[in-house]
């Protein structure tokens, strides 16, 4: 499973990044889910411009969205507990990071120095 962080989604949707989008191509051409978490679309929904919604609510049909649940909650606790001093981690992201470890997701981010969790794989 993939799970896909905000930044991904922007050039996505807006379309500047060519391999970003050629990577999304053919992530969608196959049978691996491609998964994202709710404060993904929290971040994107915020930063979204008027003439973006349609094709924001096309994309989130496309994905699956995993729950934030106590066992993801406790993980991105402990992140925080470890990281946020030493790496400035916030609780979004550490949120993100948490799904991605409970699920054994890989992390498709272009923000790695976000992410200094040393369980989690990258896309």
């Amino acid at each position: 499973m993939i799970l896909v962080d905000s930044d991904v989604l922007i050039e996505v949707t807006r379309g500047r990044a060519a391999n970003i989008l050629a990577v999304w191509e053919e992530l969608s051409g196959t049978a691996e889910p491609i998964a994202c978490s709710p404060v993904t679309v929290v971040e994107v929904w915020h930063g979204a411009r008027p003439h973006e919604h349609e094709a924001l609510t096309r994309l989130f049909r496309a994905l699956v969205c995993l729950p934030i649940d106590h066992g993801i909650g406790r993980q991105a606790g402990e992140y925080l507990a470890h990281y946020h001093r030493s790496h400035n981690v916030q609780i979004g992201d550490a949120l993100i990071a948490a799904t991605a470890s409970v699920h054994r997701a890989d992390l498709w981010t272009m923000n790695r120095k976000h992410f200094p969790m040393k369980d989690l794989s990258f896309l």
